[in-house]
């Protein structure tokens, strides 16, 4: 999908780690939510309640997931899960955009 119709668009943005990764949060009209961001190069973790889904629209970065042993290399147009209530780590290597699905 290139694209999303019918949502609401939430204009504060979301920033983290000094504005090195910023989203938009996308709504839907059934209520699920999505957000649209980039990520500069540097080491991150975050921390999750729902699942996610992590689209990489373009970009090169490692992820260290809670179910994995060791990192896994992820590119343009590749995606990973992220399970609800964990936490996980990103090294990312190039300016990176991105999309993220929460699942209820």
């Amino acid at each position: 999908m290139t694209e999303f119709k019918s949502v609401t668009i939430i204009k504060k943005a979301n920033i983290y780690f000094d504005g090195k990764v910023t989203s938009r949060s996308v709504v839907f009209p059934d209520g699920s939510r999505k957000t649209l961001g980039i990520m500069l190069p540097g080491d991150y973790e975050f921390n999750t309640d729902k699942k996610e889904i992590m689209e990489i629209i373009s970009g090169d970065l490692e992820v260290f997931l809670p179910q994995e042993k060791e990192w896994k290399t992820i590119k343009d147009g590749e995606s990973f899960e992220v399970p609800a209530k964990s936490k996980f780590a990103l090294k990312i290597k190039r300016v990176t955009d991105y999309c993220c699905s929460f699942v209820a």
